[in-house]
C-alpha cells in the first residue's frame, strides 16, 4: 500500500482481491470505458495491472477520457466476469488529470500503428501492457546478470563516458567539445574495464550506455545502447569465457522466467534455457553456409543473413539457437585482441548469435605490455594515443578477457520482436534524437 498526504490509503490494481468486502481507493490510468445503461464498466491501469470499476446512476455519467489519471473509491467483490475475477463497486470517481485525445488505440491486445507513430509518441506507447511487459522483463535481465556476476565475486564498476580516444581505433565515435578541447562519446568501457582488472579488482562489469556513430540505419542497429559488460583475469583461455557466458544465460534466462511469469505470458513467449552452446570457427562456418545454402560470406566474417542461416543449422526441434563462432581474424578484431595460441593469424575472440543476431563480441585480451604495443602500431595507431591505457600493462598484468551483451539485442531475440528498436525505452538512431 501507499500512503498520501490526504492520509487516504491507496491499493495497487494487482492487490484488490485482498480486500474483498472492504473500502478500497485505486489510482491508474483509465484504459478502458463501456457503456451498459446505467452502468459504466472502467477499467484502471496501474503499475501493477488492471481492475474493473462499476459506475452506476449517476457516477455512470461522469465525463471521463481514455488515459486520464482517475481515483476510483468502492467497494472490492467477486465478478467471475470481470478481467482477474474482481471489480470495484465505485462509491466515488475523481479525475486527477484529464487525457487530451489520443493519437492510436492503445487498449487493445496490440496497438495498430506504425514502429515510428509509436516512437514519436513513446511515453504513451509505453503505457500499453504489452509494451509495458517489454521494460519489465529488461529490467529482470540486468539484474539477473548483476545478480549472477556478484554471486561470483565480480565488482560493478563505473566508468566514464567522456573519453580522449576510441577503444577500437575506429571512427565511429561522437565528438565531444571538452572545454576546448576533443573528446568522445565512449564507444565501450573495455580499456576501463581491463584497467580494473589491472588495479586488482581483478574480476569486474558494468551495465551502462554506450555510443556508436554508425551511419547505419537497420533493424539491428542502435548509435546507443546498454552494454552488460565483463572482464576477468587469470583465465586460461577464451573457452573459459564462453563456459562462463553459457552459465550466465540460463541462469539470467531462468530467473526472468520465474520473476516475470505475468508478462511473458501476456506476449506469449516460452523461456527455454540453453543446452550446451555449440562452438563453430568462423572459417568452417562460412564452409557449412556454402555447402548447406550455397551462401557466400564476407572475408573472415559472417554478414547479417550468415548470421541467421548458422542459428537455422544449428537449431533443434523448434528451440532457441544459441552459437558461439570463434577464431576471427586478426585485422577484423581489436588491437587488444589476444592471438589464437595455434595460429597468430587468428584470435582468441568470439561473438554469440542468438536466433540470427549477434548479441556478444568478447575474448581474451593480449596483457603483454610490448606485444600490445606492437599491435596497436601494426594497425597505423600511435601507441602514445593510448598512454593512459598502456599505462597499466607496464606494471604486471594477467591473462584476461571478457565479453559483452547488447541489451536491447538479447530482449529483442527472447522476445521475438523483429526491430530492437522496439528494445530500447527511448531509443537513438541516425535520424532519432527526441523523444
Amino acid at each position: 500500500m501507499e500512503t498520501h498526504s490526504t492520509q487516504q490509503v491507496r491499493v495497487l490494481c494487482a492487490r484488490v482481491s485482498e480486500h474483498m468486502g472492504h473500502l478500497v481507493t485505486v489510482h491508474g490510468w483509465l484504459h478502458s470505458i463501456r457503456h451498459l445503461g446505467q452502468l459504466a464498466f472502467v477499467n484502471v491501469r496501474d503499475r501493477s495491472g488492471i481492475v474493473q470499476c462499476v459506475l452506476e446512476g449517476e457516477l455512470a455519467k461522469t465525463p471521463l477520457s481514455l488515459e486520464s489519471v482517475v481515483s476510483v473509491t468502492g467497494s472490492a467483490a467477486h465478478a467471475p466476469k470481470a478481467p482477474g475475477g474482481i471489480e470495484i463497486h465505485a462509491a466515488s470517481v475523481r479525475c486527477i488529470s484529464a487525457a487530451a485525445p489520443l493519437p492510436f488505440e492503445i487498449n487493445k491486445k496490440t496497438i495498430g500503428a506504425r514502429l515510428d507513430t509509436l516512437l514519436d509518441h513513446r511515453v504513451l506507447s509505453l503505457r500499453h501492457p504489452q509494451l509495458h511487459a517489454t521494460f519489465r522483463i529488461q529490467a529482470a535481465l540486468a539484474g539477473a546478470f548483476r545478480d549472477y556476476l556478484c554471486q561470483h565475486d565480480f565488482t560493478q564498476i563505473f566508468t566514464p563516458k567522456i573519453v580522449a580516444s576510441g577503444t577500437e581505433g575506429g571512427s565511429n565515435l561522437f565528438p565531444v567539445d571538452y572545454f576546448g578541447r576533443q573528446a568522445y562519446l565512449a564507444q565501450s568501457p573495455q580499456f576501463y574495464k581491463q584497467m580494473m582488472v589491472g588495479a586488482g579488482y581483478e574480476r569486474v562489469f558494468e551495465i551502462a550506455p554506450v555510443y556508436r556513430a554508425e551511419e547505419h540505419h537497420t533493424s539491428r542497429h542502435l548509435n546507443e545502447y546498454v552494454s552488460l559488460d565483463v572482464e576477468m583475469g587469470f583465465i586460461r583461455s577464451d573457452e573459459e569465457l564462453m563456459d562462463m557466458e553459457q552459465e550466465m544465460l540460463r541462469y539470467m534466462l531462468e530467473k526472468v522466467a520465474a520473476e516475470c511469469e505475468a508478462e511473458l505470458a501476456f506476449l506469449g513467449v516460452d523461456v527455454q534455457l540453453p543446452a550446451d552452446i555449440t562452438r563453430i570457427p568462423v572459417a568452417e562456418a562460412q564452409h557449412i553456409l556454402q555447402r548447406k545454402y550455397g551462401k557466400t560470406s564476407p572475408k573472415g566474417d559472417l554478414d547479417p543473413e550468415g548470421e541467421r542461416l548458422i542459428c537455422r543449422h544449428v537449431a533443434e526441434d523448434g528451440k532457441p539457437a544459441f552459437v558461439f563462432i570463434t577464431r576471427y581474424p586478426r585485422e577484423i578484431r581489436p588491437m587488444y585482441a589476444m592471438p589464437a595460441p595455434e595460429n597468430g593469424a587468428l584470435t582468441a575472440s568470439f561473438d554469440l548469435i542468438y536466433n540470427g543476431l549477434e548479441i556478444t563480441t568478447g575474448g581474451q585480451r593480449i596483457h603483454d605490455y610490448e606485444e600490445l604495443t606492437a599491435s596497436i602500431r601494426s594497425r597505423g595507431l600511435n601507441p602514445d594515443h593510448f598512454a593512459g591505457y598502456l599505462d597499466v600493462f607496464r606494471y604486471g598484468m594477467p591473462p584476461h578477457g571478457g565479453f559483452a551483451i547488447g541489451l536491447e539485442r538479447l530482449t529483442s531475440r527472447l522476445l521475438g520482436q523483429p526491430n530492437v528498436r522496439e528494445a530500447s525505452a527511448f531509443p537513438r538512431d541516425r535520424t532519432r534524437l527526441t523523444p
